[in-house]
């Protein structure tokens, strides 16, 4: 018998690699703000603006 998926869960292995990634996330995130801060481009408030969308949207399960 196989197990099924549903549409709105991840299986486990695809939930711990974004563990995984939100574990690393929040230094990536303090990094990039300070070289946001110190050289500025658009590229880099892009960037953070990124990183700070998918942090916010995992630590509130918006991915769930």
């Amino acid at each position: 018998m196989t197990r099924r998926f549903s549409k709105t869960r991840l299986p486990l292995w695809g939930r711990r690699i974004i563990d995984a990634f939100y574990q690393c996330l929040l230094p990536i995130i303090f990094f990039q703000l300070v070289r946001t801060l110190l050289f500025p481009s658009t590229f880099d408030v892009i960037l953070l603006a990124t990183l700070a969308i998918f942090y916010f949207s995992t630590a509130y399960g918006w991915f769930n």
